[in-house]
């Protein structure tokens, strides 16, 4: 007989040790200078850190890229991370290759460590297609819209694999405003009490969409939610990539060895707007923006790597080179990508044949034959009902 997954833990925890550190863990100043500590080793070779930087690098211009291209009308819209890039990168890098993401809309640092090709994620915004990714691949879930629905598919993930006794361990990312929803609240319930392998991961960027953080909730911080689910809060400096490493890498090796999920805190700043249909200036100001820039996680890992010799002009310009290759790649890739068929929405959703959804298909078929012959008629023949194009 196994493990029964379905009984609480037996063990009660003491609540003090659930509690946040009164300061997020810092191990890098903003200048670079680094400052161990003995709770959170960071566990990675010179390679690693320089990769790192090379990851945030390319996250930000393919992220600027995909701005570029909402402005030009190939994007209905976009969800920038920039100035999140080191909770993201360095976050997913504290993952093994088993382990699964699951993401909210703006996780495209995390899809770079995952090797997920940015244009597949794009299509989502850009409407062709539910990103157009493998996620067994990657280990890599389809981008979320909704707010806080992934916390518990991969609350609902993380207890499959216990049952079928596969060692991985899942992160879900989420917003400040994502812990005033009621799925992440259900999904930490489920796995405190049934101690599921997986990582809460909330990028506090200040602000849900013009809200701030003071506004939605009385909690000393969100990282003492924790508490109230029986879960360890963990709150790091998110625009610190090894601290944000070494805190979630704890956490992951404690939700693998069977001590059950976390939630962690990372202290970031949202530098774009919510979304490009989003005006951030009617709720912060440019002193707010000034001040965050002084804390640039790519700037800080740039100083940090200089002053260990780890990289020099030559090195840096190769990243830069790098990334705005992987922005090109992305625009062409995306700049007016054809639609698909939109009677293919009706081909993956039920095993079996329904009436109702036939007739919907149906409906949905004569509406684009109308419509194809309503364009034959004022600019002469077009598409076949069914056979994509932009329809």
């Amino acid at each position: 007989m196994g493990e029964d997954v379905t009984a609480p833990a037996a063990d009660a925890r003491d609540p003090a040790s659930l509690l946040p550190p009164d300061e997020p863990v810092r191990l890098l100043s903003p200048d670079g200078t680094f400052h161990a500590d003995a709770a959170y080793p960071v566990a990675l070779s010179d390679a690693e850190l320089v990769a790192i930087h090379r990851a945030m690098v390319i996250t930000r211009r393919v992220d600027r890229e995909a701005i570029n291209l909402q402005r030009q009308g190939q994007l209905g819209v976009y969800a920038s991370c920039l100035g999140q890039e080191a909770a993201q990168v360095a976050s997913a890098w504290a993952l093994d290759a088993q382990d699964w993401v699951f993401p909210s809309y703006r996780e495209l640092g995390a899809a770079v460590v995952r090797e997920v090709d940015p244009a597949d994620l794009l299509h989502l915004f850009r409407g062709t297609w539910l990103s157009n990714h493998d996620p067994y691949e990657h280990r890599f879930a389809l981008l979320s819209i909704p707010i806080g629905t992934q916390a518990l598919h991969a609350t609902g993930f993380a207890m499959g694999a216990r049952l079928d006794a596969n060692p991985l361990v899942t992160i879900v990312y989420f917003g400040d405003g994502g812990t005033s929803e009621g799925d992440p609240h259900e999904a930490m319930t489920f796995a405190g009490v049934l101690r599921a392998p997986v990582v809460f991961f909330v990028q506090n960027n200040q602000y849900a969409i013009s809200v701030p953080l003071d506004q939605q909730t009385a909690a000393p911080t969100l990282a003492h939610k924790a508490v109230g689910y029986g879960l360890p809060g963990y709150r790091c400096d998110g625009n610190d990539p090894l601290a944000t490493f070494a805190v979630t890498r704890r956490a992951v090796e404690d939700a693998r060895a069977g001590h059950g999920p976390a939630l962690i805190e990372a202290l970031t700043y949202r530098m774009e707007a919510h979304t490009t249909s989003d005006d951030p200036t009617r709720y912060r100001t440019q002193e707010e923006l000034e001040a965050a820039a002084r804390t640039d996680p790519i700037a800080r890992m740039r100083n940090h790597l200089r002053q260990r010799d780890l990289l020099d002009d030559a090195t840096e310009a190769g990243f830069e080179q790098e990334a705005d290759e992987r922005a090109r790649a992305v625009r062409d890739a995306i700049y007016d990508a054809p639609h698909g068929d939109p009677l293919e929405l009706f081909d993956h959703v039920t095993l079996a044949d329904r009436a109702d959804l036939a007739a919907q298909r149906e409906e949905l078929r004569a509406e684009l034959a109308a419509r194809v012959a309503g364009q034959e008629g004022d600019d002469g023949p077009g598409p076949a009902p069914g056979a994509g194009g932009d329809a």
